[in-house]
């Protein structure tokens, strides 16, 4: 495989997953952390990155729309739920540096 489809590959595989967080609003951002080990703002901040390492500056909350599919406060306001107790401590229990 070329390098060229090789990226146009993974470019659209990006693109699937960020369709399918954003279709899947029931899926809280701790509970990707918990279960993979990062969530939507993890994504959003390695887009952000990406793009610096191009001489390319993307504001965190450009970069966070484009994962979340509008801006983060209205999201936030929309789907996040209250962590629950269990949530926190499996949280707290993996060490993540989030």
């Amino acid at each position: 495989m070329d390098d060229k489809t090789k990226t146009e590959l993974e470019a659209a595989a990006f693109r699937r997953l960020v369709a399918h967080l954003q279709e899947r609003t029931d899926v809280q951002n701790i509970d990707l952390m918990n279960l993979a080990g990062f969530c939507r703002n993890c994504l959003s901040r390695w887009y952000r990155e990406e793009a610096g390492k191009k001489g390319i500056e993307v504001a965190d909350p450009a970069a966070r729309e484009i994962v979340y599919g509008m801006p983060y406060d209205q999201w936030k306001a929309k789907y996040q739920k209250e962590v629950s107790g269990d949530q926190k401590q499996a949280f707290d229990r993996a060490g993540h540096k989030h």
